[in-house]
């Protein structure tokens, strides 16, 4: 897909429950434009039980650039999207960073070797979603 198409299609959040097998939820809060402050409730399968976490759009370049910042009582997500053009189609960069909170933040080192798992199956969710 073109990144433009690709852009307004991730800046929008709540459509990670199509691509990210790990989201059994999406729930847009707000109905304005795509942008800054925009709000998504997931439900995200994590360590065997289900949390939701509310999303914000904190930064948003449309159409290379945008941040999310998700939190629960248990964990924070902050996570950086990019799209730029690559042939007849696009190259995503996406980087996430969690960690947990209060006396559960020992376990971080974990969470990141954990997450990895996870974060296979919604690249491989992605790349569907986007081919199709």
């Amino acid at each position: 897909m073109p990144p433009e198409e690709v852009f307004t299609y991730l800046a929008d959040f709540s459509n990670t429950r199509k691509w990210d097998p790990g989201i059994s939820a999406a729930r847009r809060l707000d109905d304005g434009p795509l942008g800054v402050g925009n709000r998504v409730e997931l439900d995200a399968g994590f360590f065997g039980q289900t949390i939701t976490l509310i999303y914000e759009t904190t930064e948003f370049d449309a159409p290379r650039r945008f941040v999310v910042r998700g939190e629960s009582s248990s964990v924070v997500s902050v996570d950086e999207i990019s799209v730029a053009a690559s042939g007849d189609g696009s190259l995503i960069t996406y980087d996430a960073v969690l960690t947990l909170k209060g006396p559960l933040k020992i376990f971080d080192p974990v969470l990141g070797l954990a997450f990895g798992k996870v974060a296979d199956k919604a690249i491989a969710g992605l790349r569907s979603a986007l081919s199709a």
